[in-house]
């Protein structure tokens, strides 16, 4: 039997064992300090909670579970078709208003569905406007007429999806954009139509595009809180939040987002194993312009108004709604207090993108250094935290922060001090700490493909004449990746802005937020006054909404669009 070369096992062991650098070891310690939640979810799996749990299981968590289930599958074939079909049209099909759709069909991600929610409750409620008109148009009273009830899991279902299906839309468009001529060609030449070559070509393509948007949908679904909460309907966040305040049963709530975290780990994990079961690939590099369907008469007008029905439904009409009732009535508050909420948003999201920024840099530019399997390991790791619902990640922050909290105080207290108070659970800390957890994905993606454009030659000639690796980081990699790290800092920002159930379960006394204002106000069914704080959250949203959708326009090879 031969023996390995001399050089072999060096280079094996390379692979295998990180040589322990300064950046190594920032790296393993980042992903150590943001998988802690997870880690503090999973260990109250078997803590016993005095008959609790059995309470739970016998009366609310099948409701629950059926509730999140229903919401799971609506909202996945709701973003499915929706976002895949008009991705189809923009890419494939020549109407009137297909350039401004191209861009437009992404606003939606610019409403969060709590505001979506309390627009339209009150647009279609029994008092609402509409309702009231059609009352006044045919004589109506009460008992007269059947019309469907917004505040349902139904209602809920198709409000959710009108705000996520733009995940679809993006990569679907996307994936589109860059398949190859040939391979629509000879479906062509086969006397294949449109129709045809949706079904039997482009969506076997895009498959792994399309399952990866209805992931990043469903993922959201799950951590949906405010507009589930609103509408009377119980999910496992829901319940999460009232085990924890309602019940003050901490280890019951930990248990309950235990049961979610597995939820969410079995998609991820049937997501991956989708993916790997089939692959396809293009065997050519011809990217040239993609052929274009010429609709006319009516496929013109359907193909429009395919199009233009969840620009309306989910960003045109609820924007609508809230600029009205802003203007009519508005926030009591607005003014000194009101600035204090906008403050308090603006500045969390602040740092807590400049901190996810500077984080998602330490990984993806440790891995770069020193790529090994225990890196990657750990760096995938840190990248879990937007499959997982803020809600859980609230709860497995609180759980060892409150016990050090308690700890110290009790410390202080046997040495004859006096307590301190919540210096860590009871302060700003951990919210921003949280919407690290939860938003250091969105930042490391963005990061991580700006930096593996860069050819491993300029690091080579940056070290030789003289850089060290965090000089050659901060010399040329920083000016190179500008522009991404820029674009990583503005999409955390708007989803701290945005962020609901973490910012209701963690934030401090008298520490409100504008998401935090709309939900209170809402809750109260102070609708037209939650309209100020739910608008300026949509504002603040159209930024990076149209970041992308410029970004978007140079995302095919071979330029053709």
């Amino acid at each position: 039997m031969s023996r390995p070369a001399s050089g072999d096992l060096p280079t094996l062991s390379r692979r295998l064992i990180p040589s322990f650098t300064p950046w190594t070891a920032l790296l393993l310690g980042v992903a150590l300090v943001v998988a802690l939640p997870v880690l503090a979810v999973l260990a109250h799996i078997l803590v016993p909670t005095g008959g609790v749990w059995q309470h739970l299981a016998s009366t609310v968590l099948p409701r629950y579970l059926a509730n999140t289930l229903f919401l799971v599958i609506t909202v996945g074939i709701g973003t499915l078709v929706i976002g895949t079909g008009t991705a189809w049209l923009v890419v494939m099909c020549r109407f009137p208003g297909r350039r401004l759709f191209e861009w437009a069909l992404l606003l939606p991600l610019a409403v969060p569905t709590y505001v979506i929610a309390y627009a339209y409750t009150d647009f279609l409620q029994f008092s609402g406007p509409l309702q009231g008109w059609l009352r006044d148009l045919f004589g109506w009273g009460f008992g007269d007429y059947w019309f469907p009830e917004v505040r349902s899991l139904g209602g809920a279902a198709t409000l959710i999806s009108l705000v996520l299906y733009p995940y679809v839309y993006m990569l679907a468009r996307a994936s589109f954009m860059e398949q190859s001529v040939c391979m629509l060609d000879v479906g062509r030449t086969l006397g294949r139509g449109p129709w045809q070559l949706f079904w039997s070509v482009a969506i076997p393509l895009s498959r792994p595009a399309l399952v990866g948007g209805v992931s990043l949908a469903l993922m959201e679904t799950l951590n949906e809180f405010g507009a589930v909460q609103y509408f009377g309907v119980d999910t496992f966040t829901t319940g999460i939040y009232r085990t924890w305040f309602g019940l003050g049963e901490q280890a019951a709530a930990a248990q309950l987002a235990a049961c979610l975290l597995t939820f969410v780990i079995a998609l991820v994990l049937l997501e991956r194993w989708s993916r790997g079961k089939r692959r396809y690939f293009h065997t050519s590099s011809r990217y040239q312009q993609l052929p274009e369907f010429h609709l006319g008469g009516w496929a013109s007008a359907g193909a429009f108004l395919a199009c233009l029905l969840p620009i309306l439904g989910g960003f045109l009409i609820p924007s609508g709604i809230l600029a009205e009732l802003a203007i009519q009535q508005g926030d009591s508050l607005f003014g000194k207090s009101f600035i204090g909420y906008a403050r308090n948003s603006l500045l969390l999201a602040s740092i807590a993108a400049l901190v996810a920024v500077t984080l998602a840099v330490v990984l993806s530019y440790g891995v770069r250094l020193n790529n090994t399997r225990l890196t990657r390991t750990a760096t995938r790791i840190s990248a879990m935290g937007y499959a997982i619902p803020g809600s859980v990640v609230a709860v497995g922050i609180l759980i060892p922060f409150a016990w050090l909290d308690n700890t110290l105080n009790t410390w202080l207290l046997s040495r004859g001090g006096e307590v301190i108070g919540l210096i860590f659970s009871g302060s700003a800390f951990i919210l921003i700490y949280a919407y690290v957890v939860r938003f250091l994905a969105v930042s490391f993606n963005a990061v991580e493909a700006s930096l593996g454009k860069v050819t491993p030659s300029m690091d080579a000639a940056s070290r030789t004449l003289g850089q060290t690796a965090t000089g050659t980081l901060k010399r040329v990699h920083t000016p190179i990746m500008r522009g991404s790290l820029l674009a990583a800092c503005i999409l955390v920002f708007v989803d701290v802005m945005k962020e609901l159930p973490a910012t209701i379960i963690l934030r401090p006394f008298n520490f409100d937020t504008l998401a935090v204002r709309a939900h209170n106000l809402a809750a109260d069914e102070r609708l037209a006054e939650a309209s100020t704080a739910s608008l300026a959250i949509v504002v603040v949203g159209i930024v990076p909404v149209i970041l992308l959708s410029l970004a978007m326009r140079r995302s095919r090879p071979g330029g053709g669009k």
